[in-house]
């Protein structure tokens, strides 16, 4: 079973920046398409961007100008740098693949990030 482990989190005030990092184990992570999603207190887990093999990228409406994911197949590693964050930008951010659009491991421990205005 693949293993996801999420970092990079951290308390910010609005208008700053942070790059999320997410590892991978195994062999797999080259062959799959990588997403970030992101779930708030009381609010469904939502997909934030997502990329794949051939780095197409894909983001939601509400990070879209702001957020950028990318990935090193040589690290096993997803990463999100966010921009111009707001405080509804606050929630737990996770890392997954996926398969026909639904995430397909476990998920890990995730990464808090709180945005202060």
């Amino acid at each position: 079973q693949v293993q996801l482990v999420e970092s990079g989190g951290g308390l910010v005030q609005a208008g700053e920046s942070l790059t999320l990092s997410c590892v991978a184990s195994g062999s797999t992570f080259i062959i799959n398409t990588m997403g970030w999603y992101r779930q708030a207190p009381g609010n469904p887990r939502e997909l934030v961007a997502s990329i794949s093999t051939s780095r197409d990228t894909e983001y939601a409406d509400f990070v879209k100008g702001r957020f950028t994911i990318s990935r090193d197949n040589a690290k096993n590693t997803v990463y999100l740098q966010m921009n111009s964050l707001k405080p509804e930008d606050t929630a737990v951010y996770y890392c997954n693949a996926l398969r026909s659009g639904v995430p397909r491991y476990n998920w890990g421990q995730g990464t808090q990030v709180t945005v202060t205005s």
